[in-house]
């Protein structure tokens, strides 16, 4: 099988990454439950992870009813699992070749919700391959959840995956789109389905528990010098607050955002405060069909 542009040390990776992440999914799928926190979920995997000898591509999301996305527990946070609607979202990366997935567990009853992002996943991953148009892998995306009687999340899509880039071009819709880029062989890329019972937005909430690296530069404060410091040994990748540690390390974080040295990102909530489920794998585009590096994920294929 060819993988195009891809050597076989990087194909090697990219299927590392994923089958560290699938054992990493099965397990913490099995752990959302009512009366665990989200905390000990989100460092039992990331902890798995590290144990592995891989990275971890980015901090576990926990998003819960109407969160979409960017969601994470604070260094403290003692919030439970209840009768919830719960996304996991779990990136990986070994030598930086990242895989990343996302399942829903629901406590709500609301199971069909859930089976829609599931299934429009599926109709994407047997639409996608070399020179098919990520509009059409929308259009099956779209087709299949509105099926449901749901709506897709419309702002929200998927994406290329690069070495120590999770989110790259192309963008890979959730709906269809007449005129669009055609997949390549060579190619990783993240097709993740959001479904909702509201009208298909997101937008940013106030909570920010997960930041980014944007701009190296000299800083003068002391602390937010060493806080830097660590940010750098995330290699660019995605960081949780709670991975700092020290006194102070809270304020010099706010203060390297000020100056533009970091970004955070917002929890991204559906705008009618509507329930959303997502499903995700990662593939690799090859010469004739594509090879899901996510595969095995318990509830999914």
């Amino acid at each position: 099988m060819s993988y195009g542009s891809l050597d076989d040390d990087a194909v090697e990776s990219y299927r590392e990454a994923g089958a560290v992440l699938v054992e990493a999914m099965n397990e913490a799928r099995e752990m959302v439950e009512p009366g665990r926190t989200h905390l000990e979920v989100a460092e039992w995997a990331e902890d798995f992870i590290r144990e592995s000898g891989a990275g971890i591509a980015f901090p576990v999301n926990v998003s819960v009813d109407e969160e979409a996305s960017h969601a994470t527990p604070g260094r403290d946070d003692d919030t439970e699992f209840g009768e919830e609607m719960v996304c996991l979202d779990i990136g990986v990366h070994v030598d930086g070749y990242i895989a990343d997935a996302a399942v829903t567990v629901d406590h709500t009853g609301t199971d069909d919700l859930v089976e829609a992002a599931e299934t429009a996943l599926s109709a994407a991953v047997d639409e996608a391959g070399p020179g098919v148009e990520v509009g059409v892998v929308g259009q099956a995306i779209e087709e299949t959840i509105r099926g449901y009687g749901y709506t897709p999340v419309l702002n929200l899509s998927g994406h290329g995956v690069e070495r120590y880039d999770a989110h790259t071009g192309p963008s890979v819709p959730n709906r269809g789109v007449d005129r669009s880029v055609e997949l390549q062989p060579g190619q990783v890329v993240a097709i993740e389905p959001f479904a909702t019972d509201g009208r298909g937005k997101v937008g940013e909430g106030t909570d920010e528990e997960i930041y980014e690296l944007q701009h190296e530069r000299s800083v003068r404060d002391r602390r937010a010098r060493q806080t830097l410091e660590r940010i750098a040994e995330f290699d660019g990748l995605p960081f949780a607050a709670r991975w700092l540690e020290g006194d102070g390390v809270d304020m010099a974080l706010r203060r390297l955002k000020r100056q533009n040295v970091v970004k955070g990102y917002p929890v991204l909530k559906e705008s009618d405060d509507a329930l959303v489920s997502q499903a995700e794998h990662t593939m690799l585009i090859t010469e004739d069909g594509v090879e899901v590096t996510t595969a095995g994920i318990h509830g999914f294929d």
